[in-house]
């Protein structure tokens, strides 16, 4: 059964669940759809993107609208990196460009805690833009999830 057919894992986390959290959250962005996205954070849930501090559903709605404006094609591929009963660390890269037409990859690692529901309550990300050059680009899927037979970010020497 693959992810996009799967109910959302809640914790206590196994390895497969968390393998399958971390695909659902990375088909979820891909979508680009703020509205969806939000959903998966309680509303009352709080961030710390890089320097930015967000909380609850309506802020995340509005940082992630604001984000997809500014990040445009946007690609994600993220992996589970480790996972306890209720915390999920991911290692992510993600491809865009701006309105200048200038291209980056995106560098991060998440940490992320649920609720009994598996609604992820807290997430902290840190960062880092690498400007690239347009041949330099790994992921070139149709805009949306990642398709199933796309290499990840191990396979990509990510």
């Amino acid at each position: 059964m693959s992810a996009k057919q799967m109910p959302n894992p809640a914790p206590p986390f196994t390895r497969e669940t968390a393998i399958l959290k971390v695909r659902l959250g990375e088909d979820g962005w891909n979508t680009r759809d703020p509205e969806k996205v939000c959903l998966a954070y309680t509303v009352d849930s709080h961030w710390r993107n890089r320097a930015e501090f967000v909380t609850g559903r309506e802020e995340i709605k509005h940082f992630l609208t604001r984000k997809w404006q500014r990040e445009l094609d946007y690609r994600l591929i993220k992996e589970l990196w480790a996972f306890s009963d209720t915390r999920i660390a991911v290692r992510f890269a993600y491809e865009w460009h701006d309105d200048s037409g200038n291209w980056f990859r995106s560098y991060g690692n998440e940490n992320w805690e649920f609720d009994e529901n598996g609604t992820m309550h807290h997430r902290y990300a840190c960062i880092n833009d690498l400007p690239i050059k347009e041949s330099e680009r790994k992921y070139h899927w149709p805009l949306g999830r990642r398709p199933d037979d796309h290499p990840g970010l191990t396979e990509l020497g990510l």
